[in-house]
């Protein structure tokens, strides 16, 4: 009977182990865990949105943006925000980029970096600063690169003069180039945008002799900038012979005469017998 028990006791045994073998065997080996990594991130970068060749100045229209991984990102790019934005409007262009090339440090050269204007300006010229309000200065239209007329508007304090005399306007000097504009000469980026501030000064790339007209002009009267067009067509204006608008020219109601009046009326009153007064109308 015990003999009986222990035989039974080891095939059962035997039977557990069989089947605890067979289970491992079914279930495979262990696969280790993967770790997924998390994909790159995107950058967008401020690139050239068409070819630049040195010496221009940089405007809103030469920057556009693109996305790019964060590992192909060239170390320095400008990112896409408004203070990078800012920071290269007005900058000049060292060397030649080509179209979706990102902007780098050594590409550009900023207006407040040591030796800018002395970068900008063509051999014999010089650099002049004018003021200008948010009106005369094109209301934040006008970009480093344009080029302008100088416009100056003044009133004639000679009462002698007829009406249409006394005011007048005329070209001082056309076809500039705008090198600089307010605080991005001085300053270099404006952390706030373009939008936070309005032009009060402009600087202008002219000869000797027109450096010397526009100081005159400045106290002669209001300096308003007119920008030219990026494709000028021939015959235009000559920058030696500007022309003058009189005020009679633009308003002809300056021009018309008052009409002299006729001869007064005259009142005789009569005060008693002996006097006679006279008012004269």
């Amino acid at each position: 009977m015990v003999v009986r028990i222990a035989l039974f006791a080891l095939m059962a045994l035997g039977l557990a182990g069989f089947g605890t073998v067979a289970w491992i065997a079914t279930r495979g080996p262990a696969v280790p865990h993967k770790v997924v990594a998390a994909p790159p991130e995107k950058i967008a970068v401020l690139v050239a949105a068409h070819p630049l060749q040195p010496g221009i100045l940089l405007q809103p229209s030469d920057l556009s943006a693109i996305s790019m991984l964060s590992p192909a990102v060239p170390p320095g790019a400008s990112r896409d925000t408004p203070a990078d934005r800012a920071g290269l409007i007005g900058a000049m262009i060292r060397r030649p980029m080509l179209q979706g090339q990102p902007f780098l440090p050594l590409d550009v050269m900023r207006p407040g970096d040591h030796g800018f204007l002395a970068a900008v300006l063509a051999p014999g010229m010089r650099a002049v600063t004018v003021g200008v309000d948010e009106i005369s200065g094109g209301a934040g239209l006008i970009w480093p690169g344009d080029r302008v007329d100088l416009v100056l508007t003044q009133q004639i304090a000679d009462k002698n003069l007829p009406l249409g005399k006394r005011l007048a306007a005329e070209t001082v000097l056309s076809d500039v180039r705008v090198i600089a504009i307010d605080q991005h000469l001085v300053q270099g980026e404006n952390p706030n945008g373009l939008s936070a501030k309005l032009a009060r000064t402009a600087t202008l790339e002219v000869t000797p002799l027109e450096a010397e007209q526009v100081a005159v002009a400045t106290r002669l009267g209001q300096l308003s900038l007119v920008v030219r067009s990026a494709d000028p067509t021939p015959g235009g204006l000559k920058r030696d012979h500007p022309a003058i608008a009189w005020a009679g020219q633009v308003s002809p109601a300056l021009n018309v005469a008052v009409p002299a009046h006729g001869p007064g009326a005259t009142l005789r009153v009569f005060r008693g017998a002996a006097k006679v007064e006279k008012v004269h109308f």
